[in-house]
């Protein structure tokens, strides 16, 4: 299981929280631990890390409660008990504060928001249920989701976006990539945005969106208000024609409700803005705003557009 680095840095401060002897908080730790299976996978590789390290000093964890006190009188190892602390204190480090942000995975779960700052003072904001690696300042690819990028434009060394076989390449730049399956869409709110650069290129000013399918050619670009460039992160969705499958998938992205749609009336059409906060609170709310049915079957609610 892929565990990306927002985990590994949670799970090394509660593995250090968890190894001091005074620790009480174990309901939070467990609300973590059962939040993910990826949190119980990160908090092992963080013990057993720690542990290893521990053990050639002939030391155990502080909180092992086969560790009786009569044991601790006795042994000369209470005298090394500080190095599974101290091990675990290194790993935190390493792991919390890494030489720069070369190849660091941050994913989002679907309804989470997280923003990423960089050093130069650029800053990518994810959407929910959305995968970046970012790879120093000026490179990084989008593997998922939906991302907004406000970029400190450097001539010198321009920021790079890899999405699927395209390059994206920016020029003073506030846009944003969204990706679906196989379709990119990236618009531009201030700035350029230069598509593929080595050819085929094509400049993407404010106020376009470019589509295109990761690892096929062609391309084509489509004028659109500007204020939609990123309206998610002022909680709010456009749709100008969309399929409703395209609508059931963003909308389970950004507001962390599963919406599916029936199987008639996958492909049609709907245009329609709507707020994401209202949809939170009553999923069905959606209905009315598009035109369409929906209910609820179990946990899911079913888009039906026929």
């Amino acid at each position: 299981m892929a565990v990306d680095q927002r985990t590994l840095d949670e799970a090394a401060m509660w593995a250090v929280r968890t190894s001091e002897p005074d620790f009480a908080d174990w309901p939070a730790f467990t609300d973590w631990l059962e939040a993910s299976p990826a949190h119980a996978e990160a908090y092992d590789r963080a013990m057993i890390a720690a542990e290893d390290g521990a053990r050639a000093l002939g030391s155990i964890p502080a909180n092992d409660p086969e560790w009786s006190e009569e044991e601790e009188e006795s042994s000369p190892r209470r005298w090394l008990a500080p190095a599974l602390a101290a091990c675990l204190a290194i790993l935190a480090a390493l792991w919390l504060w890494p030489a720069g942000d070369a190849g660091m995975t941050y994913s989002t779960a679907p309804g989470e928001m997280r923003e990423i700052a960089l050093e130069d003072g650029s800053t990518v904001l994810l959407a929910g249920d959305t995968e970046i690696v970012i790879d120093g300042n000026r490179q990084a690819r989008l593997n998922s989701g939906r991302a907004l990028f406000e970029i400190r434009h450097d001539e010198g060394e321009p920021f790079r976006l890899a999405v699927g076989d395209a390059q994206l390449v920016d020029a003073g730049t506030v846009f944003e990539v969204a990706i679906r399956d196989a379709a990119v869409a990236v618009g531009v709110a201030e700035g350029a945005v230069i598509y593929n650069p080595g050819g085929p290129a094509a400049r993407i000013d404010p106020g376009e969106v470019l589509h295109f399918d990761r690892g096929a050619g062609g391309y084509r670009i489509e004028t659109v208000p500007l204020e939609q460039v990123g309206e998610w992160r002022e909680g709010r969705l456009t749709f100008r024609d969309a399929p409703l499958a395209e609508v059931a998938s963003d909308l389970s992205r950004v507001t962390g409700i599963a919406y599916r749609t029936a199987d008639r009336g996958r492909d049609r059409s709907i245009s329609g803005s709507v707020a994401i906060d209202p949809l939170r609170r009553d999923p069905a709310a959606l209905g009315p705003l598009l035109g369409i049915e929906v209910r609820q079957d179990g946990d899911v609610w079913v888009l039906d557009g026929s």
